[in-house]
């Protein structure tokens, strides 16, 4: 038996008390994976280069980085953290792969008001990818077996192939609220409001009716009290005031095709 499995095998004696034992191998091969999914199909995922919207990208990677230099990323040194602009108005969306390949979607971008909403959304996909939500979602529907065959890069259940299952895999309510909190922690030592993601949560539930609304709602789980649990997670570290950036997150909007 190789030191591979072994050490595999020995990491896996381990689960039942800690979910650190998964190794972020299994992060960045199961995002590479749909990026590669992503990349090879245009037609759904439109992605905006950054020479034809270059005050985009420089603003929303400023936000990114502010985030993982907030000290509260636990793998930013693990991941790779790169950032995309999907272009697709009907689409009210963000996420973030397992290993951090961030999309943002610029039916999203249109619809905020803020930069401190977007760094809010931000903030809370790379949550997602952060706690490492999809993988260990993953791991529990595969269990230990299959996901010894995906390290080892054997396929005998079809498993090696899964970029394009990634894509439309939920989150509980659970992780959703996890998501939020950390949003909250990441964003409290920035330049921005640590609130911002409960901004969008407040004018999702303005206009809750409208399509694009009941859309994202359907495939998004809503935890009860979402707001004022944003509100007091940040009331907690302080009810420190950040800025919004309004004014410039309309320069943004418009530089957009």
């Amino acid at each position: 038996m190789s030191k591979l499995i072994l050490g595999f095998l020995s990491l896996v004696m381990l689960s039942a008390c800690s979910d650190s034992w998964i190794p972020h191998e299994i992060d960045l091969k199961l995002g590479n994976q749909s990026k590669a999914f992503i990349d090879e199909n245009p037609s759904q995922f439109k992605i905006i280069e950054p020479k034809n919207a270059p005050f985009a990208y420089e603003r929303l990677e400023a936000i990114r980085d502010e985030i993982l230099k907030s000290g509260a990323v636990q793998n930013k040194a693990y991941f790779t953290w790169d950032l995309q602009i999907i272009e697709d108005d009907s689409v009210l969306n963000a996420f973030c792969l397992p290993g951090g390949h961030i999309y943002v979607y610029t039916g999203l971008i249109k619809y905020l008001k803020s930069e401190a909403a977007l760094a809010g959304v931000i903030g809370h996909e790379i949550a997602h990818a952060d706690e490492r939500h999809s993988v260990k979602q993953m791991v529990k529907n595969m269990g230990i077996g299959l996901l010894l065959q995906f390290v080892l890069g054997i396929d005998h259940a079809g498993i090696l192939n899964m970029g394009a299952n990634l894509l439309s895999l939920s989150f509980s309510r659970s992780d959703e609220s996890d998501a939020d909190a950390l949003s909250v922690k990441y964003l409290y030592p920035t330049q921005f409001d640590a609130r911002g993601v409960a901004h969008f949560f407040e004018q999702i539930e303005k206009d809750r009716q409208s399509n694009q609304i009941l859309e994202f709602i359907s495939t998004h789980p809503n935890p009860d009290n979402r707001v004022q649990n944003i509100e007091k997670i940040w009331r907690d570290l302080g009810a420190k005031e950040g800025k919004l950036y309004t004014d410039r997150y309309k320069k943004i909007i418009q530089d957009l095709p």
